[in-house]
C-alpha cells in the first residue's frame, strides 16, 4: 500500500509542477517578461520542483537523511540511467567545450560535498545564500550562451492570467499535498524494510523524481533531438546540490550522513569523472557508455541493498 502512495504522491509531484511551470510561463509572457529571464528561472528551478518540494517537506520534518539521500541518488541516476538509456536509442556526438565545463562544475561540487562530510560542515543559512547566488549566476550564462535548451518553454501555452494564477495556485498545492504523501509513504516504506532512510532515498526516492528526465530523455533520443540532452543533464546535477540542497538549507540545518559520505559521495564523484573521460577523450557518449552505464547503475542499486 505504501508502494502505491508513493506512486500517487510521486504523479502529484510531477503534475504540480508541470501545472506551475505553465502558469509561470503565461503569467510572464502576459507580462512581457523576456523568453530568456523566463528560461533562467524555469530552466534553474523548474524541472526539478518534485525534488526540491520533497526534499522541503523531508527537513521539516526531520527526516534530512532522506533528502541529501534523493539528492545524490538523483545525480547518479541522470549519470548512469538517464544519459544511459538515452545514448543506447542514439548516441550523442556534438559534444562542445561548455558542456565540459559543466562535467567540471559537477566535479567540483562533488568534491565540495566530500569536504563538507569530511569537516563535518552543515547545510545552514550561509550555504543556502552563497548556493543560491552562485547558481542563478551559473544558469544566467548557461542560457545566454544558448547552452541550455529555452526553447520548449515558448510551448508551454499562453493563458489569460486569471487561468495562469490558477495554474500556480493549483500546482502550489499539488506539490505541497504530494510532497506530503510521497515523502511519508518513502519513510513508512524505510521503517518496514528495516533500512536507513538515506538508502531510501538515494534508491527508491531518486529513481522515482528521476522517471520525468528518463521519459523526456529517451523519447528525445527517438526524435533525434539529443543536442541539449546532456547540457541538461549535467546541469540538472548542477541545480540538485546548488538549488535543491540550497533551498532547502533555509528550512533547517543539517549534515551528511555517513551512510551517504562514506561511499555514496565518492561513487558519485567516479561516474562523473567516468562520462568526463567519454565527452574528452572518446569526444561522444556512446553505446559503449549506454552499456557500461546500465550496468554500472544495477550493481550500484543491488550494492546499496546488500
Amino acid at each position: 500500500m505504501n508502494l502505491i502512495f508513493l506512486l500517487v504522491g510521486l504523479s502529484l509531484l510531477i503534475f504540480g509542477a508541470e501545472i506551475i511551470i505553465r502558469g509561470s510561463v503565461s503569467f510572464g509572457k502576459k507580462l512581457n517578461v523576456s523568453l530568456f529571464a523566463i528560461g533562467i528561472v524555469i530552466v534553474a528551478g523548474g524541472t526539478s520542483l518534485p525534488e526540491l518540494a520533497s526534499a522541503i517537506k523531508a527537513i521539516v520534518t526531520n527526516h534530512t537523511d532522506l533528502a541529501v539521500g534523493a539528492v545524490v541518488g538523483s545525480n547518479i541516476a541522470n549519470l548512469i540511467l538517464i544519459m544511459a538509456a538515452t545514448s543506447l536509442v542514439l548516441p550523442i556526438d556534438n559534444i562542445n567545450q561548455n558542456q565540459i565545463n559543466q562535467a567540471w562544475m559537477n566535479i567540483g561540487l562533488g568534491l565540495i560535498l566530500i569536504l563538507m562530510h569530511i569537516l563535518i560542515l552543515p547545510f545552514n543559512y550561509l550555504y543556502g545564500i552563497v548556493a543560491v547566488l552562485f547558481l542563478f549566476l551559473i544558469m544566467f550564462f548557461q542560457v545566454k550562451k544558448g547552452a541550455i535548451n529555452i526553447t520548449s518553454i515558448d510551448e508551454k501555452g499562453d493563458y489569460s492570467i486569471v487561468v495562469s494564477a490558477i495554474f500556480i495556485v493549483l500546482g502550489i498545492f499539488l506539490l505541497v499535498y504530494g510532497s506530503d504523501l510521497f515523502v511519508d509513504s518513502a519513510i513508512n516504506i524505510a521503517n518496514e524494510l528495516n533500512i536507513p532512510e538515506a538508502v531510501v532515498g538515494i534508491s527508491l526516492v531518486a529513481f522515482g523524481t528521476s522517471l520525468p528526465e528518463l521519459a523526456v530523455g529517451i523519447i528525445a533520443a527517438v526524435r533525434r533531438k539529443v543536442d541539449f540532452a546532456l547540457g541538461n543533464i549535467l546541469g540538472s546535477n548542477i541545480y540538485n546540490v546548488l538549488g535543491v540542497l540550497g533551498i532547502s538549507s533555509f528550512f533547517g540545518n543539517f549534515n551528511i550522513p555517513n551512510v551517504i559520505g562514506y561511499q555514496n559521495l565518492y561513487f558519485m564523484l567516479f561516474v562523473t569523472l567516468l562520462i568526463l573521460g567519454f565527452m574528452v577523450f572518446i569526444k561522444r557518449i556512446n553505446r559503449l557508455y549506454g552499456s557500461v552505464g546500465l550496468v554500472l547503475y544495477l550493481s550500484y542499486i543491488f550494492y546499496i541493498y546488500n
